[in-house]
């Protein structure tokens, strides 16, 4: 009777083991996003990797840049930066793709080199992250690139902005740029050079130079003596000016008040200076 008795404990205490097994709950799947699911701001949809590749050549991506990609998604750029060798990071809201940025980069052996982070990249604290990048990378909506836009133009001069597919309102790219090959969708990217503000009246070796700025474009008059002539073919390029007076072509590298070039055209050659009045 006792070992009966055994036998019986035993088929309970193996059925309540089995019905506790059979309790737990399935293993968490990774999460694994679908194209054209809701965003804060926009539906989630992956850059071609062809024009990931052609956007960091565009912006000729070094080792010694400092790139950020705003809305990293699934870390796709990041991690082709962090491969060329630069300090690549990525700003996400949706934490689901954070989560699986990461998991992407340490599948490339990249994870110390792609660094992605939680966050809106329209609220300050998000901004004090990329504000000292010198390259960023973006997949926004142009009414959302506009909004970013007064930001952008804060930020150091030289600093490249690459955006795929869509444009930064009326200020015009520097360069544009297509996927190529099998690329069938999204396979447009823009180039803009952050640059230097130079507009108002500037104190010159060759006289008396007033500038008008609307993002990279220059226009203004230079006047010497008692003449005065509009100036053309005026360019910011970063911190590189550019324009020609009087027949004479003037280039130099603006330091906040100061610029410092050269001069070559119809009156010799030389150096100039300016500093901001």
């Amino acid at each position: 009777m006792f070992a009966n008795f055994r036998a019986f404990a035993l088929l309970v205490l193996l059925s309540i083991f089995s019905g506790m097994a059979l309790a737990q709950p399935a293993a968490k799947k990774d999460f694994e996003p679908t194209v054209g699911q809701s965003g804060k701001d926009v539906v989630w949809v992956p850059t071609p990797q062809a024009l990931v590749d052609r956007m960091l050549d565009m912006a000729k991506l070094t080792q010694q840049d400092v790139h950020y990609d705003l809305g990293s998604g699934d870390g796709r750029t990041v991690i082709t930066a962090a491969k060329r060798g630069g300090k690549a990071y990525g700003i996400e809201y949706n934490p689901d793709m954070v989560e699986l940025a990461r998991r992407n980069a340490q599948k490339e052996g990249v994870a110390d080199k792609a660094i992605f982070k939680q966050g809106d990249i329209f609220t300050e604290a998000s901004k004090k992250d990329y504000m000292q990048a010198s390259l960023i990378t973006l997949f926004l909506l142009p009414d959302l690139n506009v909004k970013l836009r007064p930001t952008l133009l804060d930020m150091k001069p030289g600093t490249r902005i690459v955006s795929n597919s869509f444009t930064m309102g009326d200020w015009k790219e520097d360069e544009k740029i297509s996927a190529g090959g099998d690329c069938t969708s999204w396979c447009t990217a823009y180039l803009w050079i952050i640059p230097a503000k130079v507009a108002g009246n500037w104190k010159t070796s060759r006289g008396d130079l007033t500038l008008k700025q609307e993002y990279q474009m220059l226009s203004g008059n230079l006047a010497r003596g008692n003449v005065t002539g509009i100036i053309s073919e005026a360019k910011m390029n970063g911190d590189q000016i550019t324009f020609t007076a009087a027949g004479t072509q003037y280039t130099g590298r603006v330091n906040g008040n100061t610029i410092e070039g050269t001069y070559k055209g119809g009156d010799g050659n030389g150096k100039w200076t300016a500093t901001k009045q």
